[in-house]
């Protein structure tokens, strides 16, 4: 069974039960979840992640911009469309109206 490149209790890559040889990326850790008014104004202002994680933002309901810095691009996540985030890729978010997301975070490039 191949290792997941991981020590100890991180989360990682799994087997997917189904037996197929495809590896499930799973995140080792996940925000709450925030709304238009708990999204909390270190998102909404200029961030990025850690050297080697990457993040996916993951509306709920409703709709949320992603600004990516560089390179420079938006776009408008739905919970049909969540964002990747690359490892330190500076970026911020913006509720457009009623919204409710999460972010997870993982240590392999997670598919979407």
């Amino acid at each position: 069974m191949p290792a997941s490149g991981k020590e100890g209790g991180s989360a990682g890559a799994m087997h997917d039960p189904g037996g197929s040889e495809e590896i499930m990326v799973i995140p080792y850790r996940s925000t709450p979840i925030f709304d238009e008014a708990t999204l909390p104004a270190a998102l909404r202002s200029e961030h990025r992640t850690k050297a080697g994680v990457w993040g996916v933002i993951r509306v709920i309901e409703g709709r949320l911009k992603l600004t990516y810095l560089d390179p420079a691009s938006e776009v408008v996540l739905t919970p049909d469309r969540p964002g990747l985030i690359l490892p330190e890729q500076p970026h911020f978010v913006e509720p457009l109206g009623a919204m409710r997301m999460q972010v997870d975070f993982y240590d392999q490039q997670p598919s979407l």
